[in-house]
C-alpha cells in the first residue's frame, strides 16, 4: 500500500498556549520543571556571536531538545532568529514539521529507507553514514524517480532530498571511511532524487587537541577527495558545544550547538581564554522544583525508604517529594543528592524510588517545614544554586544524562519575559468544569468534550 502523508503523525504531549495576562491551569502535580525562554535565547545569541562571521549556528533539538522540550524550544530559538535545527530521529523532526518550524531540519542518524518519502514530503535532511543504507535511500529514490510512483507517494515534482554525508574520523560510531566518500557522493549526485548537502563528522574528546586535530585532519582528507573528482564542496560541519568552547576544531561552515545552548558547559571541558566570557555567560535554562505530598516526624530508629538504606539516628522531619527515577532523577542520587529548601541545603535521605524521594528537613532553620514550602532540586533558590553538573557527579554520570532523562510526565511550564506563557503537561485534560475550577475563559469552547476527556 503507498504511503500518504497522513501514513506517520508524530505527537509528544499537549501545548497549551497561554494569554498574556492569563494563569496557567493547575498543575497536575507539584513536581515541576520551569525552562526560561529568555535564557535559551540570550544563550543562542551569545554563542552566534562566539563564532567567527559567515558561520552558522545549528540549534541541536533532539531527545526532547535535551529534556527541555523540543517544539516550544525550536519555536523560540526560530522566532530569535536561529536559522537551522538538527535532531537525531525522523519522528523528532516530524515532530517539529507537525508544529509548524519551516526552517532546515537535519536528521543526525541514518533513517530507515522506507522513510525517505515522508522524509521528502516532510523536506527533511537526513544522514548517510552506510555505504548499504546509502544504496538502500537511492534505490528508494531511484523509484520516485518515475513520476506515477512519486504521485502515489505524495512527494512533488522536482523534489530532492539533501542527504550529508557523515565521515568516520575517529569516533568509531558512525560514517563513511574517507576513501568511500567521493563514490558515495558520486551515487548521490547522479541520482536525480537526491542532493549532497553537507559533509561532517563528530568529535571524539572536544577537550583533546590531538586527538581533535587529527579527527578535523580526516575530515580534511574527505574534503580534498571531494574537491580532486570535481564534487562541488558542501556545507561541513564538525564542532559542537565542546568544539567550539574549548576552540579545539576548526567552525568550518556549521556548527551544531547542543548543551551549552541550554545553558551547560560539557563536563570537564577546558574552556579556551577566547570563549572564557561566552561560558561564563550561559544561563542554564532548567529549573526542576517541588512542593512535598508529605511532611512528618519520625523516631529515632525509623527506616526511611527501600532497604532500608537510611535509618534515622534522631527524631527527624522527613519530607516526600512526588517524583523518582521514573522522572528522571537517577536511583544512584540516593543518599548522595541535596535539594534547596528556604535558600539552604538540605540531603536526600533513603532509596530514590520510582515516584518519591525523601528529604531530610529537621536541621531547617525557622518555623517547621510544610507541604507550602518549595524545594529545588536543579537551580537557584535564594543564594544557592545546584546545577545539572553538580547533580551528575553525585551520580557518577555526566550533565547531558541528567537533564535528557527528564520525563515527558514531568510537567514543564514555560517562561518569557518573567511570566508563564506555556505549558506542557499529561495527555490528559485537566478538569475545567466550572464555578471555582473553572476553565480560563481564553481556553474556553463550548465544542469541547466535558470536564474530562482524555486523548
Amino acid at each position: 500500500m503507498p504511503r500518504t502523508a497522513a501514513t506517520i503523525v508524530a505527537t509528544r504531549l499537549p501545548l497549551i498556549e497561554v494569554a498574556p495576562g492569563q494563569p496557567l491551569p493547575p498543575l497536575p502535580r507539584s513536581a515541576w520543571i520551569e525552562i526560561d525562554l529568555d535564557a535559551l535565547v540570550s544563550n543562542a545569541r551569545l554563542l552566534q556571536g562566539s563564532l567567527p562571521s559567515g558561520i552558522r549556528l545549528e540549534a541541536v533539538v533532539k531527545a526532547d531538545a535535551y529534556g527541555h522540550g523540543a517544539v516550544p524550544v525550536a519555536r523560540a530559538l526560530v522566532a530569535a532568529g536561529v536559522p537551522s535545527l538538527s535532531v537525531a530521529t525522523f519522528d523528532e523532526g516530524l515532530e517539529l514539521r507537525q508544529a509548524g518550524i519551516a526552517v532546515p531540519i537535519l536528521v543526525l542518524f541514518p533513517i530507515p529507507p522506507e522513510l525517505v518519502p515522508d522524509a521528502m514530503r516532510q523536506r527533511l535532511s537526513v544522514t548517510a553514514g552506510d555505504r548499504t543504507l546509502l544504496e538502500r535511500t537511492l534505490a528508494v529514490l531511484d523509484r520516485l524517480d518515475d513520476p506515477a510512483v512519486a504521485a502515489a507517494a505524495g512527494v512533488a515534482a522536482g523534489c530532492a532530498l539533501p542527504i550529508h554525508l557523515e565521515v568516520e574520523t575517529g569516533l568509531g560510531r558512525g560514517g563513511l571511511h574517507s576513501t568511500d566518500i567521493p563514490a558515495a557522493a558520486a551515487a548521490i549526485e547522479a541520482s536525480p532524487r537526491a542532493r549532497l548537502a553537507g559533509l561532517w563528522s563528530h568529535l571524539q574528546a572536544a577537550g583533546d587537541p590531538d586527538r581533535t586535530a587529527d579527527q578535523a585532519a580526516r575530515l580534511g582528507v574527505a574534503s580534498s577527495l571531494l574537491e580532486e573528482v570535481g564534487i562541488t564542496m558542501p556545507d561541513r560541519h564538525l564542532a559542537a558545544s565542546g568544539g567550539l568552547l574549548a576552540a579545539s576544531a576548526p567552525g568550518y561552515d556549521v556548527v551544531r550547538i547542543g548543551l551549552a545552548m541550554y545553558g551547560i558547559v560539557p563536563d570537564g571541558l577546558t574552556v579556551d581564554e577566547r570563549h572564557t566570557a561566552a561560558a561564563a555567560g550561559l544561563r542554564p535554562v532548567l529549573s526542576l522544583r517541588a512542593r512535598p505530598v508529605r511532611v512528618t516526624e519520625l523516631p529515632a530508629g525509623t527506616g526511611v525508604s527501600y532497604g532500608p538504606t537510611f535509618v534515622t539516628a534522631r527524631p527527624s522531619r522527613i519530607a516526600t517529594l512526588p517524583l523518582g527515577y521514573a522522572d528522571g532523577l537517577p536511583r544512584s542520587l540516593s543518599n548522595k543528592a541535596q535539594v534547596l529548601v528556604r535558600g539552604g541545603r538540605v540531603p536526600a535521605v533513603g532509596t530514590v524510588a520510582m515516584d518519591a524521594v525523601m528529604i531530610d528537613v529537621t536541621d531547617v532553620p525557622g518555623a517547621p517545614v510544610s507541604v507550602d514550602d518549595e524545594f529545588t532540586l536543579i537551580g537557584t533558590q535564594g543564594g544557592e544554586a545546584i546545577d545539572a553538573i553538580e547533580m551528575a557527579r553525585w551520580g557518577n554520570t555526566i550533565s547531558y544524562e541528567i537533564v535528557t532523562a527528564m520525563s515527558g510526565r514531568l510537567p514543564r511550564v514555560y517562561y518569557a519575559a518573567a511570566r508563564a506563557v506555556q505549558m506542557r503537561a499529561v495527555a490528559c485534560e485537566l478538569g475545567w468544569g466550572g464555578g471555582e475550577f473553572g476553565r480560563p475563559d481564553h481556553l474556553a469552547n463550548e465544542d469541547e468534550p466535558g470536564p474530562l476527556g482524555c486523548e
